[in-house]
């Protein structure tokens, strides 16, 4: 058993792997796709809003999905739509095919995300410790190898329906070969003094709790979307750094997030989700107000980085208390959380840009700012529940992976 819980971690993170690298793989051939199809930079935004909504749909259908049928089935049908769908925006020859193209993409990536996030909460319910952060690392690296794979393929002149469709090919195979990983659907018991079919109490205390953390979600990842986008913009447009040393607000954002999941998880063992989530947007808020007030570029790259460290840990457990709130519905739970926090993700740059129109792009900063501090001060919602599964297998701490 021990073995099976093992392979289901390792499966789990090739899958965030594969999601990570294939979404980064369609991020680098963006300005491609772009000059290919011959659309304008507003059009490609509003057609990027489909990838949006397709995600959407895709996480709100696979969510009950999952409860249903099992990760072990959803999974790698989602990786399959998902890594074959990257291959259409290479294929698209006009406005109309490409946005039908992201839609479907869009839909696969939602399919994937909520049904693997899933499969990582009874991962972690078998190890009975913290590993979800580690999950989302992976695909942080995921993203990392597809930029690096992109700029070569690109340098070397393949054209995007070419390295997309060799990406389509891998990604499929991927999501064949680990699929017999996945561990089986599991069948928790009911919690203690609850009978199987009277679930109307206890249905409605979840979903109030469920939707206290989509709103979290929400909120920090609306934040995590405002580095994606306005970072660089800022050092650049505001304390006028040139366009290189701009660069470095992004990156500076995401390796500090990056490394920061990879640490999460023994930090979160030994203090706890809530403690993760409390200090983690603090720190968070205290890198955006740095990075918002410095007037010295070096100081404001610091403040890009605490402010990603902070926020690292945050999403990971909001995940992780939904799914774990009710091992019956995790796929559901997930899927709620998830679809909430990928719109504020995408709300990131729509709220963002009609503020700087009355305020500078610094002071816009005080909304994430402030949904950092809310994020702090209700971060008792992500306390574990009372009633573990114990049915389900533990990995002995003797035997860490």
């Amino acid at each position: 058993m021990e073995r099976s819980l093992r392979t289901g971690r390792l499966v789990t993170t090739a899958y965030f792997a594969l999601n990570g690298f294939v979404l980064g793989m369609w991020v680098v051939h963006i300005p491609a796709v772009e000059r290919h199809v011959g659309i304008s930079h507003a059009v490609l935004g509003w057609l990027l809003l489909l990838l949006g909504a397709g995600a959407f749909a895709g996480m709100r259908i696979t969510g009950p999905l999952t409860d249903r049928w099992g990760a072990r089935i959803v999974v790698p049908l989602g990786a399959a739509l998902c890594s074959a769908a990257v291959v259409l925006p290479g294929l698209a020859t006009d406005a109309w095919t490409l946005g039908a193209a992201l839609a479907l993409l869009g839909l696969g990536n939602g399919c994937l995300d909520v049904s693997m996030n899933a499969h990582a909460i009874q991962v972690e319910r078998g190890y009975r410790r913290p590993v979800m952060s580690a999950f989302h690392a992976t695909f942080s690296i995921g993203g990392v190898l597809a930029a690096l794979v992109g700029a070569r393929t690109l340098s070397w002149g393949w054209s995007p329906a070419v390295t997309l469709g060799s990406v389509a090919v891998l990604g499929l195979a991927v999501a064949a070969l680990a699929a017999r990983g996945l561990l089986p659907a599991e069948h928790a018991p009911s919690p203690a003094g609850e009978a199987p079919t009277g679930v109307t109490q206890p249905v409605h205390r979840t979903s109030r709790r469920i939707w206290a953390l989509a709103a979290l979600a929400l909120m920090l990842m609306l934040c995590e979307g405002v580095a994606n986008d306005w970072s660089t913009l800022h050092l650049r447009d505001v304390l006028n750094a040139t366009a290189a040393t701009a660069a470095l607000a992004y990156g500076a954002f995401s390796t500090a997030m990056t490394i920061g999941r990879l640490l999460t998880d023994r930090v979160a063992m030994r203090f706890g989700p809530v403690a993760i989530l409390r200090y983690g947007a603090a720190l968070a808020a205290v890198g955006l107000t740095t990075a918002t007030f410095s007037t010295w570029v070096p100081l404001a790259l610091v403040g890009w980085a605490v402010f990603g460290a902070g926020l690292s840990g945050c999403i990971p457990q909001l995940f992780s208390a939904a799914g774990h709130a009710d091992p019956g519905a995790a796929g559901t739970n997930v899927s709620r959380v998830a679809g909430l926090g990928y719109l504020g993700m995408l709300a990131g740059p729509a709220v963002i840009g009609p503020l700087t129109h009355f305020v500078p792009l610094n002071l816009t900063f005080l909304l994430p700012l402030g949904f950092c501090v809310v994020a702090a001060c209700a971060a008792g919602i992500a306390a574990a529940s009372p009633t573990p599964c114990s049915a389900t297998p533990v990995l002995s701490e003797a035997h860490p992976t």
